[in-house]
């Protein structure tokens, strides 16, 4: 049975620390392997020092900008598109969906969700189906007897 007195250590794993400064003979004298002269010579030199200190130079740590503010991981960004843009894109009585706002090339590609806006006015009948309306969008859209169909993004 192994017991706490019979425990050693792996051999070499145990060692003197290196005694400097202790005369030219011993190969660390004289300097004692700190170099010539600064603070980092002098006894308590390199304690003394906050990480990050650069000798009086501004450090890193403040020349860098500094961010500010708050982002919301889930803010979602909408592609946007205007009621007076679907006014001169389609005609009367057409139906508008994400498919074919990309091929009029009103909207780029469907990567962002599309949000119909208020700005403008609409004479068309039309039935546009995006993922979210204004009120105002929605109002003008249903005014012109047209209709508001939302999809779930």
């Amino acid at each position: 049975m192994l017991k706490q007195h019979m425990l050693k250590s792996p051999a070499g794993s145990r060692h003197r620390k290196k005694r400097v400064g202790r005369g030219i003979g011993s190969g660390h004298g004289v300097y004692s392997t700190k170099g010539v002269k600064g603070q980092k010579a002098r006894t308590g030199g390199k304690s003394e020092m906050r990480p990050g200190f650069e000798g009086g130079q501004l450090p890193l740590i403040k020349r860098l900008p500094t961010k500010r503010g708050f982002h919301n991981p889930f803010r979602v960004v909408y592609a946007e598109v205007n009621v007076s843009r679907l006014e001169t894109a389609f005609a009367n009585g057409a139906e508008i969906t994400p498919d074919t706002l990309v091929k009029t090339r009103v909207v780029r590609n469907l990567r962002k969700p599309i949000k119909v806006l208020g700005e403008g006015d609409l004479t068309k009948a039309l039935t546009v189906t995006a993922h979210k309306f204004t009120a105002s969008a929605r109002q003008k859209i249903e005014a012109a007897g047209g209709k508001a169909v939302e999809v779930a993004s």
